[in-house]
This record gives structure tokens, sequence and C-alpha cells, in this order.
């Protein structure tokens, strides 16, 4: 009789560790699943809005000569569409308590995590050789305006110059290389008019735009700072869910083999 219930015992106490196990993975497959799900969501909505500048601004804010596609609406297309594709892998792996999904979700988002950091070192690191190479660019950029198929360009150089009350990269004499002659665009006047830009000088803005806009970006930094340093967090606890499902997933098969 004794070894008979010594067997009863241990049994009962296989199928309670099984038993908490399978709690355990059911919670954190909700979890993660509502995670990916808004993570999904998210990256759809990211990449409506760059469908949508690309359909009604062209190739809205291509400012650079240098890289064409590397414009708003392209740069939100791809985000979103790599932020879907890792949200349905996570959304599917925390469903199907597939390890092998789990794993590549969390591969992926840590590539992605240390693409990020790898950047934003390189960005601190090299701040003035990119604020030189910017500035020539942006520069050699001005030569597109207005051209033909070169719409997105345009309309975000108006749109700059408007906003920010400025003219020209370093100086509104920049466009009189672009025209060969003393001359702005419109959007450089201080109060806007036909052929506003033929008049003189005195009409036009004179702050530089490159620096305008990058003292905007230093003012607005704590809100910069923010956004990504929320960026990195909910990315942190992506990874998080996703080794503490795999660990599950492992003990429970583990526990009710």
């Amino acid at each position: 009789g004794g070894p008979r219930g010594g067997g009863t015992s241990s049994h009962w106490s296989e199928l309670k560790r099984c038993s908490m196990a399978r709690g355990c993975l059911q919670g954190v497959k909700y979890l993660m699943f509502a995670f990916n799900l808004l993570f999904w969501l998210g990256g759809c909505g990211v990449l409506g809005v760059g469908i949508w500048l690309a359909a009604t601004q062209g190739n809205f804010a291509t400012l650079s000569s240098s890289f064409p596609s590397l414009s708003a609406a392209n740069l939100l297309i791809v985000t979103g569409a790599f932020v879907m594709a890792i949200g349905f892998v996570g959304c599917i792996g925390a469903i199907k308590e597939n390890k092998c999904l789990l794993l590549t979700f969390f591969v992926m988002l840590l590539l992605v995590f240390l693409l990020e950091a790898t950047i934003a070192v390189l960005f601190f690191a090299y701040t003035d050789k990119i604020d030189r190479y910017a500035q020539r660019d942006l520069k050699k950029g001005l030569h597109l305006y207005g051209t033909q198929g070169n719409v997105g360009l345009t309309n975000a150089w108006s749109i700059i110059q408007t906003d920010f009350r400025c003219c020209g990269v370093s100086n509104y004499t920049d466009w009189f290389e672009v025209y060969n002659a003393t001359r702005v665009p419109d959007s450089c006047c201080l109060e806007f008019s036909e052929s506003c830009g033929l008049h003189a000088p005195g009409t036009w803005w004179k702050a530089p735009c490159y620096e305008t806009v990058k003292m905007w970006l230093q003012e607005n930094l704590l809100a910069v700072g923010v956004f990504g340093l929320c960026t990195a967090l909910v990315q942190i606890l992506g990874l998080t869910f996703a080794m503490t499902m795999y660990c599950q997933v492992v003990k429970a098969d583990t526990s009710c083999a």
C-alpha cells in the first residue's frame, strides 16, 4: 500500500506543477497577445499615415538630393510595415505558444533596439560631421526646387520657410545660386504675394532654415527624449514578454511531459 500511496502523491504533485505552469503560461500568453495586438495596430496606423502622405503629398519632406527616397512618407510606410510584421509574429507566437516564433519575435525586436541605440550613439558622436554633410546636401537639393517630378521637395521647402520664417539653408543668398539671380521663392517673403521673391532683400526672412529648425529641435529636446524613452520602454517590455513566455512554454512542456 505504501508505494502505491507514494506514487499517487508524486503523481498529484506533478499534476499540480503542470497546472501551475499552465496557469502562468496562460497569463503571460494573453498579456503578450494584447501587447502585440496594440503593437500591430500602431503599425497599421503608421502605415496608413505614410500611404496617405504618399498619395496626397507625393514624396513629402524629401529634402535630400543624395537620398531622394528618404521621404517622410516612405519612412512611415517602411516603419509601419516592419512594426506590423513584428507585431504579427508576436501575436501568432503567443496564441500558438510557438517557441520558434517567440524567439524570432525576440531577435527581430532586439535587432531593432540595438540598431536604434547604435544610430543614437553615432549621431551624438559625429554631430559636427553630420551637420556639415547635411547642410551641403540640402544646398544641392535646393537646385531641384520647382523642377519637374520634385513636387515633394518643393512643398517641403515652402512649408519649412513659411512656418519657421526662414530662407535658404545657411542664408537667403543660397537661392541666388539656384536662380542665377537676386531672387528667392515666394515662401521666403515677410508678406506673401505673387512674385514677391523678386522684390528687395528687405522684404524676405533673413534667418537660416538649418539653424532655425535645429534650434527648434533643441528647444523641444525634452519631448523628443520622452518619445525616445517611451519607445525604448515599449521595446524592452516586448522583449521581456517574449523571453518570459518562451521560458514558460519550455517550463510547461517539461512539467507536463
